[in-house]
């Protein structure tokens, strides 16, 4: 059973967001999608100063099955993105919601097309 922590938002696209108080947005895919992606062998991410529409590609994760788009789910401004993730593509599937997290984002809008924890699992199962 794919873990799915309660104190993140999810999309229906199986990313995952951690809001701070600052109104920063770190993004990442769930363990749900690494477990179905496999083995993540490479991480197209964006460059910091990068703006994108909520629903655009922003990212593409690239495994032994297939090329997956990663799409934003907020609009806002990329602020930090997690340079690890070059040399070691495999923390996506290691440890999704703590190390292999993708980018940091600043955005306004509200997370209206989120789904909670409870929702999300409902969404998998």
């Amino acid at each position: 059973m794919s873990e799915v922590p309660d104190n993140l938002s999810y999309t229906k696209d199986h990313e995952w967001m951690l809001i701070d108080d600052d109104g920063r947005v770190r993004v990442g895919i769930t363990d749900y999608a690494q477990d179905a992606l496999s083995d993540v062998v490479f991480m197209e991410l964006p460059e910091i100063g990068s703006k994108f529409s909520e629903g655009d590609v922003m990212a593409v994760a690239e495994s032994v099955k297939a090329a997956s788009d990663i799409y934003a789910p907020v609009s806002g401004e990329i602020v930090e993105v997690n340079d690890k993730l070059e040399e070691s593509p495999e923390l996506i599937n290691e440890s999704p919601y703590e190390f292999g997290w993708m980018v940091v984002m600043i955005s306004d809008n509200t997370l209206k097309n989120t789904l909670d924890s409870e929702s999300y699992r409902k969404l998998i199962d």
